[in-house]
Parts: C-alpha cells; structure tokens; sequence
C-alpha cells in the first residue's frame, strides 16, 4: 500500500471511531437509551474488524502529524456547538463521510475490507435515524409505566371523560384503537386526540394505521401479527414515528426484533375478555424473551393491579390495559392503583442489568 493511501485510511478510521463514540455516550447518558447505545459499540466492533483486515499496524506506522497539511484547519463552526443534538448531527456527518472514503481508498489494499466499511456506512444511516429523529421520542416513550388503549365502545363513560381521567390518574401514553370506525371518523378523531395529547404533553400511538398516524402527526404506530412490517410502516410514516409490534410467542419476539422496532408488545399475560387469544402467553414468555434486546418491553392481556408483580418482575417496562382502566367507574383511580402497583413491585425487585448501555470501556 503506498504512503498517501494510507494515511487516507488511518485518518478515516479515526474519525468513524471518535465519531462513533459520540454517539454511544449521547445514546448511553443524554438519551438512556441502551439499544442505542449497544448498536454504537456494536459498530465500533465492526470497525475494529475493518482496521485489523487493513493492516491496522502499517496504517498507524504511516501516520505523519507533524506533516498533516489540514491538522489546524478549524472553521468557527466547527469550534461552536449551538445544543448536544447539533454534537451528535456532526458526529454522523463524520462517521458516514468517513465510511465512504474507507470504502473507496479500501478498495486499493483489502476489497472484503472495502465492502465492510460500505455496510457500515448504510448502518450508519439508519442509526442516525433512530438516534436523531427518534430519539428523543424514545426516550419518553422509555418513561412510560402505563399505556392505555382507547376504545369507545369499552369505555363505561363517554370516552373524553374517559381519556381525561386516564390521564389524571398517570397514563402517559394513549393508543387510538379502533376496529370498526369508517376511515373519515377515525381520522377526525385521531385529529382531536393528537391536538389534546400534545397539549398536555401525553404520547398518542394509533394502532395498525401509519397512514393515519401520519396524516395527523401520531408519536407511535402499533402493529400486530398479521399487519404490515415495521419498515413497510416506516416507508408510510417516514423514520420519525416510533413503531411497535405484538408477538405472542419466543419464535413471534425472534422474528419482529429483527425487524427493528422501537418496542415490543409481549401478550397476552392473562385471559383477556377484551382480545381473547388461542394461546396464553404468559409471565414465562417475557422472561424468556427479555435478555435478548434492551428495548422496552411492553406487556399486555389481563392485567389488573393485582396480579403485575410477576410480569413485572419477568421484566415488562410498560403495562397495556385496556378494560381494566377505560370500563372502570372511576378509571382515574383505576390507573392510580396500576401506577402504584408498578411502582411498588419495581421498588422491591433487583435493577435489571445495565447490558451494553450502562457498561463501562469496552
């Protein structure tokens, strides 16, 4: 390899290394987000891999500090950084221009090398797009104890006051779920509850619709089985809506992770009188499922405040309910008892372990 070409590699991988390890600290302590954080070291790793099959020894050997014609040329830009968001932006700038240079100047020295650094760079994209259009959003969607489901015919009282009272009593995020109602209704009422939700600082998911999700600016999309996938939902809503699965099974949980979603449902925990399923899936099956991602898990079917604690302590971060909160009396104190049900079982029960996110070097 002559001299030029590899310094243009040394310099590259140490930008796309510096780069990526901005984006694991704002992932790991601006956002608390571990399944970001984790695909940020799990980038690193795989540029560690480029390095070592470019001869990472010899590139190091060519470097030249002293002879670096660029090495004090700063503009003031560079030098300002209005908030952390503008510090992450740059840092993917850096990590994708460098990507490429390593894919094109690879090309003269290692060809299995050069093709790495382009699959990291497309990786690189759409970890912008979780981390930069996402982010934030998954970050509260992260804070949430209780998801309430809205369906009209379900509710005991009229469903505004229903909704109201949900909140008051801690819901913190609504799902607009409903089966029956023709497409001008729904997205008249999906357009009321996206202006009350955002006033009042509340997350509003739209289940199996990202078409009307989109229309009226929802936070989440939620989908089922049989509904579309997670990247078709993300051609139609753009990659600025979280977007969440059901499964019901290890096998179900296996297949939509691969997926990329930004959560998953695990359900149902219970008989459910509200979506009677053939197969129960229980506690055991989000247990079994929770040490293979560090996205949140949401656990649903059946839940009441009496019976969460082992669902809970399985490793569910969000508990969906339906009946239990909307077909209540009261269901502001409904929610109340949920929220201090979790609160108390999460409170008793060992921190689940950190994982990548809250690891220390490495």
């Amino acid at each position: 390899m002559n001299e030029s070409a590899a310094r243009i590699l040394d310099v590259n991988l140490n930008r796309a290394r510096e780069a990526l390890r901005v984006i694991e600290d704002y992932a790991r302590f601006a956002l608390d987000d571990r399944d970001a954080a984790a695909a940020a070291k799990s980038c690193r790793h795989e540029l560690s891999g480029i390095r070592a099959a470019l001869g990472g020894d010899a590139l190091l050997a060519a470097r030249d500090i002293v002879g670096d014609v660029g090495r004090d040329t700063k503009s003031e830009r560079e030098l300002a950084r209005r908030d952390e968001e503008e510090v992450v932006r740059a840092a993917f700038g850096r990590l994708t221009e460098a990507t490429r240079s390593l894919g094109e100047f690879g090309k003269l020295h290692a060809a299995q090398a050069a093709a790495a650094a382009e699959r990291l760079r497309y990786r690189a994209y759409e970890l912008e797009q979780r981390i930069v259009l996402r982010g934030r959003l998954r970050q509260r969607f992260g804070a949430v104890r209780l998801y309430v489901l809205l369906t009209e015919s379900l509710c005991r009282r009229p469903w505004r006051d229903t909704l109201a009272a949900c909140v008051r009593g801690g819901a913190q995020c609504v799902q607009l779920r409903e089966k029956s109602l023709p497409d001008g209704e729904l997205l008249r009422r999906a357009r009321e509850l996206r202006d009350w939700t955002r006033a009042r600082g509340i997350l509003l998911a739209i289940n199996d619709r990202p078409d009307i999700a989109r229309l009226v600016g929802a936070d989440i999309v939620h989908v089922g089985q049989d509904d579309l996938a997670v990247a078709d939902v993300r051609r139609i809503t753009g990659g600025h809506i979280l977007v969440g699965k059901s499964t019901h099974t290890v096998a179900q949980f296996r297949a939509a992770l691969a997926e990329d979603p930004d959560y998953l449902a695990v359900g149902p925990m219970y008989d459910s009188p509200t979506k009677p399923q053939p197969l129960v899936a229980g506690a055991a099956t989000l247990q079994a499922v929770r040490p293979l991602t560090d996205l949140p898990l949401v656990a649903i079917g059946g839940l009441t405040p009496a019976n969460l604690e082992p669902v809970v302590l399985a490793g569910a971060d969000v508990l969906a309910v339906c009946g239990g909160v909307i077909g209540a009396d009261d269901p502001e104190g409904a929610a109340r008892q949920y929220i201090a049900s979790i609160e108390a079982v999460s409170a008793a029960a060992p921190s689940r372990s950190p994982g990548c996110a809250g690891a220390g070097e490495g």
